[in-house]
Parts: structure tokens; C-alpha cells; sequence
């Protein structure tokens, strides 16, 4: 597998991850239940970038400890879309004070179930359920609850789907997911909080990172967009034949 890399400087490099890819190094079960690793986006891109390797928040001195080099931010497995993986430690630390400081914009394209209406915002907290890996709004049960701001608006209508805008103003694991789905409006092909069989006949959930904004070390200010992939096109051009 290659990485499209979408734009490269000195300090950073800007690469468009495919839905199916994990960004950070994890270990899973086979099927005969021995453990098992696959191949991350980290490890593509150290193959070709080799100096990434020494950039990140590391514990103690094993560099190796955490293995997500030159990444400040993240994206599901299932989630396609544009990432920053920073080259140098100093832009690192530049980049990873803009997050905190809530100063990086990000925008999404999705396409969620039923039928949404204008401009929104969504302001529900989002908590990980007691004993499982599954996030909620829902107040019950919940422990680590953190606050969590999601804006859309509307692109595009069809009969039983709406193509959206995302722009979360948090960062909160599987934000976007979990409030629409919160709402009754779930993520097409989003087989964790949306409907689990049958979903769309998508592979993969519509959810793609489309651009990202952020201060480069010079200053200034950049944009980096990441366009739509094929299969979700395609699965758009479906549904405006039929609509």
C-alpha cells in the first residue's frame, strides 16, 4: 500500500490516510486468537521518512514506547481524509500547542441517515460507558464525560440521506459518530452507532477529513484540503441517479 502525499515542506508533510488504515501502531487477534500487528499509517510513512521517527511525545527514553511519531492528531480506522505529520520536534510542539489552544480547524464531508435541515450545532458532552469501548451522550453510566461542540451544515439532500459539512470545535473520540447518531441521524455505513447490517452497501462509513487549517512555523497561516475518494463519489452519484 502507498500514502498520497498531498503536500510537503521542511517542517511537516501532509498525507491523505484511505479508509481501513489505522494511524497508530495496536495489536489485534487473529482468528486462530494468537496477537497480531498490521501495518499503520506510521509505518508507511516512516519508510519514506525516515527522521519522523524521532519526532513526538515519547515516555522515558524508549523512542519507540508510543510509536506515533510526528502525529498530534488522529483519524478512525474507517475514516478517510487528510493528516499532518510533523517532521521536525519543534514543529511538533507548534502544532500540538495549536490543538490545545483550539486553534487548528478541521472540516469533514458525511453523509448521515434521514433528512437534516440548514445549518446546526450539536453541544452534548461525551462520556466512554462504564465496562465497554463505546462512546455516549448518554449522561447514565458514563465516566470521563468531557464537553464536545459539533457544527454542520447541509450540501446536498437526498430522499433518505443528506450529504453535510462537519466542523468540530472539540476533538473528542468518535465525536462526530456519536452526536449524530445521538440526534437519529448516524453516519452512513458507521457499523458501531449506526445500523449494524444492511447499512448502505458502503464497505467502509462515509465520514472523510476534507481539509485542515492551521499556523505554519513561519506564521502563516495554510489550508490543506484532501478531496473526496472514489468510492465515496461513486456512491454519490448513485443516489443522485435514483433521486
Amino acid at each position: 500500500m502507498e500514502i498520497k502525499i498531498i503536500h510537503e515542506e521542511k517542517d511537516f508533510i501532509a498525507v491523505e490516510k484511505p479508509a481501513g488504515v489505522l494511524v497508530h501502531k495496536t495489536r489485534t487477534r487473529a482468528l486462530d486468537g494468537n496477537r497480531t500487528e498490521e501495518k499503520t499509517l506510521v509505518n508507511l510513512i516512516l519508510e519514506k521518512y525516515p527522521e519522523v521517527k524521532s519526532v513526538g511525545d515519547f515516555k522515558g527514553k524508549e523512542t519507540n514506547e508510543l510509536e506515533r511519531y510526528g502525529i498530534v492528531h488522529r483519524l478512525d480506522r474507517e475514516t478517510s481524509g487528510v493528516i499532518i505529520i510533523a517532521r521536525t520536534q519543534k514543529f511538533f510542539d507548534i502544532l500540538k500547542k495549536q490543538f490545545q489552544n483550539h486553534e487548528i480547524k478541521k472540516e469533514y464531508m458525511a453523509l448521515v441517515k434521514g433528512k437534516l435541515k440548514g445549518n446546526g450545532i450539536i453541544n452534548k458532552p461525551i462520556g466512554l460507558r462504564s465496562g465497554t469501548t463505546k462512546h455516549s451522550v448518554n449522561a447514565r453510566n458514563m465516566k470521563m464525560v468531557k464537553d464536545a461542540i459539533t457544527e454542520y451544515e447541509v450540501i446536498e439532500a437526498f430522499p433518505d440521506e443528506t450529504l453535510i459539512r462537519v466542523i468540530p470545535k472539540t476533538g473528542r473520540t468518535h465525536q462526530i459518530r456519536v452526536h449524530f447518531a445521538s440526534i437519529g441521524h448516524p453516519v452512513i455505513g458507521d457499523k458501531l452507532y449506526g445500523q449494524r447490517k444492511g447499512t448502505s452497501g458502503l464497505s467502509r462509513q462515509f465520514l472523510h477529513a476534507a481539509a485542515i487549517e492551521f499556523i505554519k512555523a513561519d506564521g502563516k497561516r495554510t489550508r490543506i484540503e484532501s478531496e473526496l475518494p472514489v468510492e465515496l463519489s461513486l456512491f454519490l452519484d448513485g443516489l443522485r441517479k435514483v433521486r
